[in-house]
């Protein structure tokens, strides 16, 4: 994959160039927030209460006079940040247990039991509902932005897992493979520098999937009250506080931010089904 091909593809697809703008903007927002908003996204003003949009408002003001557009432009920096570090933790652990899984598999002796472990352990956790288990894990470790962090690298790390061990048990068998073992590398270097690296693209591809999904999630239990605290500015915290309103016309408050939860994860799936194209040389045209 080159720069120059990966422009030309994108000027061909204007959907997933859309995506990539789109994923690469609200990225942005993170470092420039505060120089973009025009009020304190966590400030409340009695005198502003449930102001229509438009004037000093832009999307107007939610039930505690906070400003919901420097509100929804402040929340990247909680929703995605959250996001990156649930997912690149998952990645980062599933990624390696996946290849000392897919080569240690149908060993003999202790070594090919340890294999199967951590493939059992993924089994139990991906028998659960993905949300009602978050929701027990942030119950139970209690509501605060890391320990969401902790319960999305938890519930992601058998994706990972699967992936590399599905595409490390092909590795395992590729002529170079066979050629350092018979160089007299050790395991560990055949697994780390030979299976790891050739092994990673599905992952690359679903990593930002994953994080479309953590965006989601993280908005889920904030919604439902298990995720981070008020007042901070977080998309779905935004969704529950103005969904009381909508019945009696004011429906600004939740509109905005709930737009931009789709629109964030609709780019990111975009950006992941682009990287998958991209990082499979069959698939480039």
């Amino acid at each position: 994959m080159t720069l120059s091909y990966t422009l030309h593809y994108l000027r061909r697809h204007p959907l997933y160039l859309f995506g990539f703008v789109v994923a690469v903007s609200f990225v942005l927002l993170i470092p420039l927030a505060p120089l973009i908003v025009p009020h304190s996204p966590t400030t409340p003003d009695a005198a502003a209460v449930l102001l229509p949009p438009g004037g000093r408002y832009f999307f107007g003001t939610d039930i505690n006079g906070m400003d919901v557009f420097s509100r929804v432009v402040s929340a990247p920096r909680v929703d995605l940040v959250i996001a990156l570090l649930g997912t690149l933790i998952s990645f980062v652990v599933g990624s390696l247990l996946g290849v000392m899984v897919a080569y240690l598999t149908n060993r003999r002796g202790p070594l090919g039991w340890i294999a199967e472990g951590p493939m059992r352990i993924a089994d139990v956790i991906q028998a659960f509902p993905v949300f009602v288990l978050a929701l027990a894990l942030v119950a139970v470790a209690g509501n605060s932005a890391r320990n969401v962090v902790i319960a999305i690298a938890f519930l992601n790390v058998p994706v990972y897992l699967r992936l590399l061990r599905a595409r490390g048990l092909s590795v395992r068998t590729r002529t170079y493979v066979e050629a350092a073992r018979c160089a007299g590398d050790s395991d560990i270097k055949i697994m780390f520098r030979q299976i790891l690296p050739n092994s990673l693209a599905p992952a690359f591809s679903q990593l930002s999937v994953n994080f479309g999904w953590a965006i989601l999630l993280t908005a889920g239990l904030s919604f439902v009250g298990a995720g981070v605290r008020a007042p901070t500015a977080e998309w779905g915290l935004m969704v529950s506080v103005g969904a009381g309103n909508i019945i009696t016309g004011q429906w600004w408050p939740s509109l905005f931010p709930g737009l931009a939860i789709a629109l964030v994860v609709l780019a990111f799936a975009l950006v992941g089904e682009t990287l998958e194209h991209l990082l499979d040389p069959g698939q480039w045209r």
